[in-house]
């Protein structure tokens, strides 16, 4: 979330920069001022109270020494006065504080000025473009009817055993899986990321903390008996290991890579845009989490993106960069870039990465801080991005590489399908 400090002193362009995200901070920003001046108030008020408590204690034994009875219980009594407003201004403060941190987490994280204007996706600022649109002949299939005809992935058969957008993996299918997350995870630590195995389930804090809850708790699923989610990315359990850390300077960058299946309600997801595997509620995902000092984390982001650039390379995808306008980011993101491959049986564009920085935004959630030579504890600067998903990169392998004899397979992932055709 925001800093308190951010918003008070600079109210007016937190505002502005909120409207680029079509978010209309006036009102609650508003709020959050008039709410730390009375917090102010209440604390200076706490502040001189219990100084003056503090002063009378100390006198009390002074005064009984001195034999100057009626004073000592006169300050006596003061004090129990003095306790009693003390602990109505402990209770009051704490009520405005907690309303506080309810308005802070309802508010987004603000774009960064390079955001483009924008309210949907068609707003977007192509970046880069890269690859070669493979021109198929006109009785190409979709991936969803060639993983039928391959025998690669039985869609019916998961809606038999779980439903809708939980596809089962069979033979080439499930060998093409696992050798895309290993093909992602090597990548990952050769470019210096350290592999962590995550838990699929986490506490309500660590939604928390990355920005989950309560922006999109209607779209995790809940296991409610135990109050844990099913996480919708490795970034939630990755990010938490640095929640209440402070890390020293010479730590950072923190680079960590991770597999994880995910998962997603998607609901309201609907339509032609959802068949096969454009949008599923279960899907595997390698991704890269990094923890940065705040003067770095930029160059950090162009790094991850370059780092990305270079999977869909190696997978001979066409491939383009967009800069995401303020209508279509996230609630947490500062910046995004994401990644689409190009599906040349569909004719589309499928989004397979998404590239961000959260600048202090998760940090101040998390309290994730680190000490630089001045040994002052500073918020970090955090970021993500998917390195990839699997399930769009996987339908654009198999539309893109058919052939009358088969679906080749691109030559850097040879090695780990130990086969080259399907």
């Amino acid at each position: 979330m925001l800093t308190l400090k951010f918003i008070t002193e600079n109210k007016e362009e937190v505002i502005r920069r909120l409207a680029k995200k079509h978010f209309d901070g006036a009102e609650i920003i508003g709020q959050v001022v008039e709410l730390d001046a009375k917090r102010r108030s209440v604390q200076a008020s706490l502040d001189a109270e219990s100084a003056e408590m503090n002063a009378l204690s100390k006198a009390i034994g002074e005064l009984f020494k001195q034999g100057k009875q009626t004073e000592a219980s006169e300050a006596k009594a003061k004090t129990a006065e003095l306790k009693d407003a003390i602990k109505a201004q402990s209770t009051e403060l704490d009520s405005i504080e907690k309303q506080l941190i309810d308005i802070l987490v309802t508010i987004p994280n603000l774009p960064h000025e390079s955001v483009p204007e924008g309210r949907v996706a068609e707003d977007n600022v192509v970046e880069k473009m890269g690859g070669t649109i493979p021109e198929l002949p006109e009785d190409a299939l979709p991936h969803w009817e060639l993983a039928k005809k391959y025998d690669l992935i039985d869609f019916e058969l998961g809606v038999k055993i779980t439903g809708a957008g939980f596809p089962v993996y069979k033979g080439k299918g499930a060998r093409l899986q696992r050798a895309l997350i290993n093909f992602f995870l090597d990548n990952a630590r050769e470019a210096g990321y350290l592999e962590i195995q995550p838990p699929y389930v986490v506490n309500q804090a660590s939604g928390y903390g990355t920005g989950q809850l309560p922006d999109k708790e209607g779209q995790m699923y809940h296991a409610n008996l135990d109050d844990l989610y099913l996480i919708p990315t490795a970034e939630v359990p990755v990010t938490n290991i640095y929640r209440d850390v402070i890390l020293q300077e010479s730590e950072l960058p923190v680079k960590n890579t991770a597999y994880s299946a995910c998962f997603r309600r998607e609901a309201g997801s609907y339509g032609k845009d959802v068949r096969g595997l454009n949008r599923l509620h279960q899907f595997d995902k390698v991704e890269i989490v990094r923890i940065d000092k705040p003067e770095h984390s930029y160059d950090s982001l162009k790094e991850m993106v370059a780092y990305v650039q270079t999977l869909v390379d190696k997978l001979e995808l066409p491939w383009r960069i967009l800069r995401l306008c303020g209508g279509d980011m996230s609630f947490t993101s500062a910046l995004t870039f994401d990644f689409e491959v190009f599906s040349a049986a569909q004719k589309r564009w499928l989004e397979v990465s998404s590239v961000s920085n959260f600048e202090s935004y998760q940090a101040n959630r998390l309290k994730c801080r680190y000490k630089g030579e001045d040994k002052k504890a500073q918020l970090c600067h955090t970021l993500n991005g998917s390195a990839l998903a699997l399930p769009r990169i996987v339908a654009a392998l198999l539309e893109n590489n058919q052939t009358p004899e088969g679906i080749r397979i691109p030559k850097a992932l040879v090695p780990y399908t130990g086969f080259e055709m399907i």
